[in-house]
């Protein structure tokens, strides 16, 4: 049975505060919250070629460890192509409301235009899962006051980034990004992070060359931004991976940056060893 996350008291309270009805009754208890998080990982929307990286990915245990509950309100930062988004879409649509907080169509970056143009057309091909997503955009230097079009009222319940921090560090941006998530958040709510995991001690350069980023990294940065670390799991761990590529995390699945060369050995370690981070906001930025 997969693991299901202990809710904190002011987690709790905070749920039966905006509901009218009990959670117990709302939610038909813990078999119904494995079930609907079930049926968002294995129902037949889901993406062939993105089903086959669950394995890799484990995206079940992953949002469970992360406390998401179909009733939450949550901001999903840079999804991409949507892998995590079309697992969220479902399980959220009924009860609760998924925000995608894209890259913007006009970004400088061309790859990022063209990744915010092709998730888009995935978001209208397939209304009937996508059709309550809220798509908005990731806050562009230098402007960081808000999500601007993504700011739910009274805050988010959870926002969320699936291998995202190295992209702000590199970028230079973090600190800021980290303040401007946090801002978006409720008092109390869950800032979940998964990220590729540099070796303790690995300095900044590196963690940008390579795509890396340290735990302590992270959990100080977050810190700053008002988030403290409330839990960590090794769900995403990979200890087949060594870190020490000439060409990064990107040598790794699903990348393979390196094309044909050596493209056993890097199939056989696997998709890159992560940190998985519960985060919860405690205080305003």
């Amino acid at each position: 049975m997969p693991f299901m996350p202990m809710l904190s008291r002011r987690q709790t309270l905070a749920l039966l505060a905006c509901t009218a009805t009990p959670l117990h009754a709302q939610m038909g208890g813990k078999e119904a919250l494995i079930a609907a998080l079930a049926a968002a990982v294995n129902g037949p929307h889901r993406t062939p070629a993105y089903r086959a990286r669950d394995a890799a990915r484990h995206p079940q245990e992953t949002l469970a460890f992360m406390g998401v509950l179909p009733t939450h309100t949550v901001i999903e930062l840079a999804p991409g192509g949507g892998w995590y988004t079309e697992i969220l879409a479902h399980y959220l649509r009924d009860r609760g409301q998924l925000y995608a907080a894209h890259y913007a169509r006009d970004d400088l970056n061309a790859g990022r235009r063209k990744a915010r143009a092709g998730f888009e057309e995935r978001l209208a091909r397939n209304p009937a899962l996508y059709d309550k997503v809220k798509l908005g955009t990731l806050p562009a230097p230098p402007a960081y006051d808000s999500l601007a079009d993504i700011q739910p009222a009274g805050g988010a319940d959870a926002v969320l980034t699936f291998r995202n921090i190295h992209n702000w560090l590199e970028a230079g941006h973090l600190d800021e990004s980290l303040r401007t998530f946090s801002r978006a958040l409720k008092l109390g709510g869950i800032f979940g992070v998964e990220e590729h995991r540099a070796a303790p001690g690995t300095s900044i350069q590196a963690m940008k060359d390579s795509g890396y980023v340290t735990e302590d990294l992270v959990i100080e940065r977050a810190r700053a931004a008002g988030f403290e670390l409330q839990a960590r799991s090794e769900v995403n761990a990979n200890p087949l991976d060594t870190k020490d590529y000439a060409k990064g995390v990107w040598s790794l699945p699903p990348t393979l940056t390196n094309g044909e060369a050596d493209k056993a050995k890097y199939l056989a370690i696997g998709e890159s060893d992560r940190m998985t981070h519960r985060y919860v906001k405690v205080r305003q930025v």
